[in-house]
C-alpha cells in the first residue's frame, strides 16, 4: 500500500477495507486443532500412536560445511524420557538426555551440563513422548497464523504456544497434512538461537508414517539428521535413562 495519501478520507477506506479483507482471510483459514488432528491421521491414526511406549531410532548427523559427520542413536520412552548419543568419531561423543526430572547434557569438548531456567523447560517439552498425539496437554493455544510456500509445498501457519516458554510455528503441507516446517527458538548453553527444520522423505515406520530426513538450519549452519530405523516397543534396558554419574555430582553442588 503506498505510503501517499489523497486526503483523510481515502486513507480511513483504505484502512476499512484491509481489516475487511484480513478478516476474511482470517475467517478463511481452517482451524490449527483440524490441522494438528488431520497431522495424526495422515500419518498413522490415534490407536497406532497409543499403541507405542517407547522408541529406538539410529541414523546419522552430518555437518556438511565443516566435514562432520557421526552415527546417531536415540532412546525415548514416556513419559518423559530420553537420551540421544552421537559419535564423531575422532570428535568425541556427546549425549543428552532425562530421566524424568533431570535434564541434561554433555560432550567430549563442553563437559557435563544440566539443564535450569528456560532450557530446561524446552528440553521437558521435547522430551514428552507422543507429543504429536498429546498437543492438547502441551500448548495452552494454538492458532493458523497464515500460509507460506515451503520447498514448493503450500502450507498452513500453525502457531503452537506452551505454558512455559516462545511459542513454535509449524508449517503443514495443505494438500497431504505432513509437517514440513519448524521455526522455533532454542535455548542453549550459548544463549538464545532460532532454529529452523525442514522435515521430508516421510515413509513408514510399523503403522506411523514418519521423516527420515530433517535438515535444521541454525547459526548459518545445516545440520543434516537421517534416520535409517526406528524400533517401537523396543527392549530398552531399566538404567538406560539413568542419570550419569558426572551429571549426579553437579546436581549435588548446585
Amino acid at each position: 500500500m503506498s505510503r501517499f495519501y489523497i486526503g483523510r478520507n481515502i486513507a480511513i477506506g483504505a484502512a476499512v477495507v484491509l481489516s475487511f479483507s484480513l478478516a476474511r482471510a482470517a475467517d478463511d483459514l481452517p482451524k490449527a486443532d483440524n490441522i494438528l488432528d488431520k497431522y495424526v491421521e495422515a500419518t498413522g491414526g490415534k490407536a497406532a500412536y497409543q499403541k507405542h511406549h517407547n522408541e529406538v531410532s539410529k541414523g546419522s548427523l552430518s555437518i556438511a560445511s565443516v566435514g562432520l559427520k557421526g552415527d546417531l542413536t536415540s532412546y525415548r520412552a514416556e513419559p518423559d524420557k530420553s537420551l540421544t548419543e552421537i559419535d564423531l568419531g575422532g570428535m568425541g561423543k556427546s549425549t543428552e538426555g532425562s530421566d524424568g526430572k533431570i535434564f541434561w547434557s554433555k560432550s567430549s569438548m563442553m563437559g557435563p551440563h544440566v539443564k535450569e531456567g528456560a532450557e530446561k523447560t524446552q528440553a521437558e517439552l521435547s522430551s514428552k513422548f507422543n507429543a504429536e498425539l498429546n498437543w492438547r496437554d502441551l500448548f495452552k493455544d494454538v492458532k493458523t497464523v497464515g500460509t507460506d510456500t515451503v520447498e514448493g509445498k503450500d502450507c498452513y501457519k500453525v502457531q503452537l504456544t506452551p505454558a512455559d516458554g516462545g511459542p513454535i510455528t509449524q508449517c503443514y503441507d495443505k494438500e497431504s497434512g505432513l509437517m514440513v516446517k519448524m521455526t522455533m527458538t532454542a535455548q542453549t548453553p550459548m544463549g538464545e538461537q532460532t532454529v529452523d527444520s525442514f522435515a521430508t522423505d516421510y515413509r513408514k515406520e510399523g503403522e506411523i508414517l514418519m521423516p527420515h530426513k530433517i535438515k535444521q538450519v541454525l547459526a548459518g549452519q545445516e545440520i543434516l539428521i537421517t534416520i535409517d530405523s526406528v524400533t517401537f516397543n523396543a527392549d530398552i534396558p531399566a538404567d538406560k535413562f539413568a542419570v550419569p554419574d558426572d551429571i549426579k555430582a553437579l546436581v549435588d553442588k548446585k
